[in-house]
């Protein structure tokens, strides 16, 4: 989209506006809940059988901090919590949706990061990582995070936007966020000996199976935000005002 269309994008409409206010509410809830959970030690359900993988050992000494770090390891935690910053700054600045010719790089970057990565993570959960027994707080903390974060952040974007802000450049500039999570994760499994995930597991799976998964898993979400980036050409001209 060029500049001039983006500058004449609509303004942020009250039912927008009221949108990303729950979306912005609702990711913080779920990150709170997750992070008091995580730090007070109430999330652990201890499976001895893969002691490579975070929380599952019962054994040394653990305190807030370490399980503080713990929750910091996984992805689900890093694409809520980009949710709620984003949606925030989006719900304090109007200015983002009827200027957009103005926004930068970095911003329309971090703005697909924080749908494209809440999107990866539902859909990663709901393929690979859900499974029942949870009740109580878990069972609520697990909810907010992996399931109705993504599905109203995605829904929010689609109704709210802002539109516009997509390119390839924009694109790429999005991974970055996703490699440094990779990097973050593998560089203190080593230092810890365990991983957040099992498909991250270099202890159990290696590293050539656990770089070939996550060059897999980044393949798929820049065809995610190709696909992002049509829709949202698609709405953007559904929405733009009509000139003469």
């Amino acid at each position: 989209m060029t500049a001039s269309a983006s500058a004449a994008a609509p303004p942020r409409s009250r039912l927008a506006a009221t949108l990303l206010v729950t979306n912005a509410a609702v990711a913080w809830i779920g990150v709170a809940i997750s992070l008091t959970l995580a730090v007070t030690g109430n999330n652990k359900h201890l499976d001895p059988a893969n002691p490579t993988q975070i929380g599952n050992l019962a054994s040394g000494v653990e305190t807030p901090l370490e399980r503080f770090f713990d929750w910091l390891s996984y992805f689900t935690i890093w694409s809520n919590v980009l949710v709620a910053v984003v949606v925030t700054v989006l719900v304090t600045r109007p200015v983002l949706f009827a200027r957009t010719d103005r926004v930068g790089t970095v911003w329309r970057a971090l703005r697909l990061d924080s749908v494209l990565m809440i999107v990866v993570t539902g859909i990663v959960y709901s393929l690979l990582l859900a499974k029942g027994g949870l009740t109580g707080w878990p069972l609520v903390s697990n909810t907010f995070v992996h399931v109705i974060t993504p599905i109203l952040t995605t829904l929010v974007w689609l109704i709210a936007g802002p539109r516009g802000l997509m390119s390839h450049r924009v694109i790429f500039g999005a991974l970055v966020v996703p490699v440094v999570y990779v990097v973050w994760a593998l560089v203190r499994g080593a230092a810890i000996g365990a991983y957040p995930y099992p498909f991250l597991d270099v202890a159990v799976k290696g590293y050539p199976y656990v770089l070939a998964f996550v060059c897999g898993l980044i393949a798929f979400a820049v065809l995610l935000a190709y696909v992002l980036w049509a829709v949202d050409a698609g709405l953007g001209r559904l929405t733009r005002p009509r000139t003469r």
